[in-house]
This record gives structure tokens, C-alpha cells and sequence, in this order.
């Protein structure tokens, strides 16, 4: 992995991070990483102000989120909601990319309701001197449904001035396979669901390993659940974020769902690591 990517930070007035920013953001807590601040905004000024503190911890490059399918995200004009509103996003763009003094990328989706807003995207972020342009081939409103639009990417590896780095549905090597012999131009590729459903992806896409270490995803798992009793307060609070995370790694138990099941419903720790023993006590677990 050659760079990582914190979750997006909220412009707001307050003259330093919150708590949980400055966890996510410190450069103590990541240690030997090529870490990049992610921003979500559609106002100049808060990204600007933003820039001005990242500076004060070291950064020199951040990230401009226009991705984010969410509802109530896009609903304020933000990540992937601003694009349809492609006369404020250039004015936006001309003003942080001629006062900011850092490295700017951005993430974007193809457009809001349909692909047809792609070529008008591309030609606004083509005037501007991004650092890297991270395309998700999707529009909002298919959140993560259906496929990426392939075709859409052919255009930006045709069209694009910039570094352009693939993001989208990689989730196992033969994704990564086919979209490496399709574009080969393509500079990087980002990997985003796709680890949190199987940790050990990179290790897997440069052994060619057909197994799942389940050692390891232990060791994963335990790692976080020792690290959220640590700072989260009760059992259902534990568990809130556990049931998050096994969202993901559930799709590696296609045939237990009996268990998660019970990972869904478990109230308290105890019966949660019962079920957790019962699906990681193998050695290995099968690539289905």
C-alpha cells in the first residue's frame, strides 16, 4: 500500500480537531504512513481553514471527497451531491486551488443521476492542477448497486490530464486481474470495501493464495474488538461497531449464516465471542 486515506473531516469553526479527528489524523497514530486527509465540503473558506490546520500537523497533501453516496451527506450539497451543481464546483475548485498551498486530489463519482454528466465533470477538473483525480465509476444514486461503469473510465484514461487512479468493486484478484488487462494506463488502484471484506486481500493478490489465514483474521478482529472496549463505553456500544465490521467480513461466511445471524442479534460480549470462536477457530478459510 503506497498511501492511505482518513475518513473525511467536516469543515467546522473551531480553531483545532475534535477528539476523534485528531485520532484519526495524528501523525503518532500512523506511524511510518503515507497518510492523506480526506475533506468533504462544497464551501471554499471551511476547506481552506481546514488546509490551514492540517498544515499545523505536518500535511502538505490533502483530499477533496466528491464521492460520498451518502443521503444525508448529499442532501447538503456534499461529496458526490455536489456535482450536479457544476457551476458552484468550478467557482469551488478556481478558488482552493488558487489559494491553497497544498497538494490537492480529488475522489470522485461520474455524476449524480446518470453518466451523461461525466464529460462535463471531467473537462471542469481538467483546468485545475490536481494532484491525482480517484475515479469511482458509479453515480450517486446507484450508492454501491449494480457494476462500475467501465466505459465511463475508458473516457477519463482517454481524457484525463491528470494521475488518474482507479476505485471500485476490487474484491478479489481476478478483479484486479481484469481490470489491470483492460487498463493498463490506469496509475494506481484504490481498494476500499474490498479489504474490509477480506483483510488479508494484498497478501493474497501477491501470494496467489486461494486460502484465507484465519490466524491472522483473527487476530484482526481481536485487535479491534480490544481496541473499541477500550474507548467505547457498554456492551451495546461494542457491539454497534463490531456488527458494522461484520457486514463486511460476513460476505467470507457465504454458507454460515446461521452464525451471523447471531452476530446480528447478540446482545451481550459474551454471547458475540461465543459465535466469534465458533466461525474463526479454523485454520483456513476457503476463497468461495
Amino acid at each position: 500500500m503506497e498511501k492511505y486515506f482518513t475518513p473525511f473531516l467536516v469543515p467546522h469553526t473551531k480553531k483545532d480537531f475534535n477528539t476523534r479527528e485528531k485520532n484519526d489524523i495524528l501523525p503518532a497514530h500512523n506511524p511510518g504512513m503515507n497518510l492523506v486527509p480526506q475533506i468533504l465540503t462544497n464551501d471554499a473558506k471551511g476547506f481552506l481553514d481546514t488546509v490551514e490546520k492540517l498544515k499545523g500537523y505536518g500535511y502538505d497533501e490533502v483530499n477533496l471527497n466528491l464521492g460520498c453516496p451518502s443521503k444525508t451527506v448529499v442532501s447538503k450539497g456534499r461529496g458526490s451531491g455536489f456535482l450536479i451543481h457544476t457551476e458552484e464546483l468550478n467557482w469551488f475548485l478556481d478558488e482552493i486551488y488558487a489559494k491553497a498551498d497544498v497538494k490537492i486530489s480529488i475522489k470522485t463519482r461520474i455524476g449524480k443521476f446518470d453518466a451523461d454528466e461525466w464529460g462535463e465533470l471531467l473537462r471542469i477538473y481538467n483546468q485545475y492542477p490536481l494532484e491525482e483525480l480517484i475515479v469511482h465509476p458509479r453515480v450517486q444514486q446507484q450508492f454501491y448497486k449494480g457494476h462500475p461503469d467501465l466505459d465511463a473510465f475508458a473516457d477519463a484514461v482517454k481524457e484525463c490530464k491528470h494521475t488518474l487512479c482507479y476505485n471500485g468493486d476490487i474484491f478479489t484478484t481476478e478483479d484486479m486481474e481484469k481490470l489491470k488487462k483492460r487498463f493498463p494506463e490506469a496509475s494506481c488502484i484504490m481498494l476500499g470495501r474490498g479489504i474490509l471484506r477480506n483483510p488479508e486481500l494484498i497478501e493474497i493478490m501477491e501470494s496467489g493464495e486461494k486460502k484465507i489465514d484465519a490466524k491472522k483474521l483473527r487476530a484482526f478482529h481481536d485487535q479491534i474488538y480490544q481496541d473499541y472496549q477500550e474507548v467505547s463505553c457498554g456492551d451495546k456500544n461494542v457491539l454497534f461497531k463490531m456488527k458494522e465490521l461484520w457486514c463486511y467480513l460476513g460476505t467470507l461466511f457465504p454458507d454460515k449464516e446461521k452464525q451471523l445471524k447471531k452476530i446480528r442479534k447478540a446482545e451481550k460480549l459474551d454471547r458475540y465471542e461465543a459465535v466469534v470462536e465458533e466461525l474463526l477457530s479454523h485454520n483456513y478459510i476457503d476463497l468461495k
